[in-house]
């Protein structure tokens, strides 16, 4: 490689970092925001002199978020749905995805074309309709209801998803473990899902990560304080002209934003796996 050429290619991974930096620092300025505001002591979030380094700092606003509002009280709501839907969503799923991917039967296609499609559309359109439908179970106002809700939208996603990794897993690793005398129990559970586990743990953390934000059902299915979700316990914190505070709403915000960066971190490295590479040689 000639100088001019090395030159030309080091040019251009910085000028490449350099963009991709300043699109990471763009997405960034509504969280630092946000921080600035959560720790700003005079709480000047509209003032001619904010800025991103309060000038008075302090960790009240952060205090009142678990002594003066039911933040725990919500998060303990949102665990109870979060847990529920991804044990529910994924025992229905994981079978089903592994059945759609692995037998031919009359209307396969069908039913997948018909949840594909049905999937595709956005769960508000349907909201009337399972309104009423909860209204007539007496589920309205309850957590069973809003889980079977999400367990419901989450589950097609996840067997759809599912069922494209079960499809690249080859056959012949299925193959072979039957050579070897085992039975079909123990190849899905001995061969099958330690091989799907990164898709296994994505879908999970989408799981969680739908439930965790999920507004519009939560804020429309449940009353009261107590049941409320973080979602929309954060709605009920919104700063008003008579009451409310900013600076309480983006601590909030941040607290209830830090479990599932964690959880995404934790599984990040599963997002690019690929546990069935060399698996079977060609």
């Amino acid at each position: 490689m000639t100088a001019r050429k090395f030159v030309r290619k080091a040019v251009k991974h910085t000028a490449l970092n350099a963009f991709f930096i300043v699109c990471c620092f763009l997405a960034l300025l509504p969280i630092l925001y946000a921080l600035s505001v959560s720790f700003d002591a005079k709480g000047s979030l509209l003032s001619s002199s904010f800025s991103f380094i309060p000038e008075e700092a302090t960790l009240k606003h952060y205090i009142a978020v678990f002594t003066e509002e039911p933040v725990l009280q919500w998060f303990g709501n949102t665990m109870l749905l979060t847990a529920a839907t991804v044990v529910l969503a994924m025992c229905c799923a994981v079978p089903a995805a592994y059945v759609f991917s692995r037998r031919r039967f009359p209307g396969r296609s069908t039913v997948l074309r018909s949840l594909l499609l049905l999937h595709s559309f956005p769960s508000i359109l349907s909201m009337f309709a399972i309104y009423k439908l909860m209204s007539t179970m007496g589920m309205i106002n309850t957590h069973i209801g809003l889980i079977v809700i999400y367990a419901g939208t989450m589950g097609v996603f996840a067997m759809l998803n599912m069922k494209g990794y079960f499809d690249a897993i080859p056959l012949e690793i299925e193959e072979a473990g039957k050579i070897d005398g085992c039975t079909d129990f123990r190849i899905v559970t001995g061969i099958v899902m330690p091989l799907a586990r990164p898709s296994l743990i994505v879908t999970m953390v989408m799981i969680v990560n739908f439930v965790w934000n999920e507004y519009i059902f939560s804020i429309n299915f449940l009353t009261g304080s107590d049941r409320m979700t973080l979602a929309s316990g954060l709605y009920s914190l919104q700063a008003t002209e008579t009451s409310g505070s900013w600076p309480v709403f983006a601590a909030a915000s941040l607290v209830v934003s830090f479990p599932v960066l964690v959880i995404f971190f934790l599984s990040q490295k599963y997002m690019v796996s690929g546990l069935t590479a060399g698996g079977v040689k060609g």
